[in-house]
């Protein structure tokens, strides 16, 4: 769901780097878990480069086997499959990643929600909807969905799915995930410094092989050659929710694909979202939170979290941010 709405620059050039340092750049774009994943390292030459991203890449797999619902035999279509039957044993990993979703789930009021899967499919922006669904269908479509449904057993390391008919889904998590765990891997391997961007989830360690610092414009949503300013990157992460490429109108309404599991109606008011952190998988999660609860509220709720910081671009296409961000808006 998530689209980007940040300009990926990152003076990321296939160079060689000063000769002092001896570091080569390694990138290589390719198609994983449905999206399109940037995968740079810096190495000492081009080969050990490109086995550093053979082995992103094989961790990405690893994992998009792990949390993918479209997989039948993933331990999360397990779990979907058992809803309202029967608790099923996962791994560590996956429960850890489940239990820190219901945390996000709780302190931002449901408005993140794995288990949005849930979900009928009422709603549609390929331009074929002629009119808007109706009260009753709106309200039927949400009604399997709630993280309090979502059961975990420490002990037994089980997840339960409490109604017949729920679904989880980590697509407001998952690439965040993914990033996140290739980094650790990476970074065990002793690659110095490297960037992996999930179609717009992305985090960084390091510095380019010039030692400059990894670098993102935020960019104008109805302009995407504008850069509002240029924020680094450094140790950290971000991730953007927009709506500014699927989307309907009705009667001169703009309606999102971003979807409130909580009311089933799309969400209004914001172009985009820019969520700043240590972790990707927080900033994914987030980033659709923050979309869904408003401007205000999504603000509010990010100045409250240590570590975290949010750009909001709102429907007027006007910039405002949490207390931590440092830049002029008034570009």
């Amino acid at each position: 769901m998530k689209q980007i709405a940040v300009i990926l620059c990152f003076f990321c050039f296939l160079s060689y780097g000063q000769e002092r340092e001896k570091l080569v750049t390694v990138k290589k774009v390719l198609k994983l878990m449905g999206t399109r994943f940037e995968l740079t390292v810096v190495a000492q030459n081009e080969e050990i480069g490109y086995i550093n991203i053979q082995e992103a890449v094989s961790e990405i797999t690893r994992i998009e086997k792990m949390i993918s619902s479209w997989d039948a035999h993933s331990e999360t279509s397990l779990i979907n499959k058992n809803a309202g039957i029967k608790p099923v044993k996962v791994s560590m990993e996956l429960f850890r990643l489940i239990e820190r979703a219901k945390k996000i789930s709780e302190i931002t009021d449901g408005a993140f929600d794995i288990s949005y899967a849930s979900m009928d499919k009422i709603w549609r922006f390929d331009g074929k909807m002629d009119k808007l669904p109706t009260e009753t269908a709106i309200t039927s479509s949400i009604a399997k969905i709630g993280y309090k449904k979502i059961l975990l057993d420490k002990e037994r390391q089980t997840v339960f799915l409490e109604e017949e008919g729920m679904r989880i889904g980590f697509g407001a998590i998952g690439k965040g995930f993914a990033a996140d765990r290739t980094k650790e891997l990476l970074i065990s391997k002793g690659v110095k410094a490297g960037l992996i961007n999930a179609s717009g989830d992305l985090t960084t360690w390091g510095t380019k092989a010039t030692g400059e610092k990894w670098m993102i414009g935020i960019a104008n949503p109805l302009s995407k050659n504008k850069v509002f300013s240029w924020l680094p990157v450094v140790e950290s992460s971000v991730a953007t929710s927009g709506n500014y490429e699927k989307y309907i109108m009705f009667k001169g309404e703009k309606y999102s694909h971003i979807i409130d599991p909580r009311t089933g109606y799309p969400t209004k008011g914001i172009n985009s979202v820019s969520i700043f952190a240590k972790d990707a998988e927080l900033c994914d999660a987030l980033a659709t939170a923050v979309f869904i609860l408003g401007r205000d509220s999504g603000i509010h709720l990010i100045n409250q979290i240590p570590g975290v910081e949010v750009v909001v671009v709102d429907g007027a296409n006007k910039i405002h941010k949490s207390s931590g961000i440092l830049f002029d808006n008034n570009q």
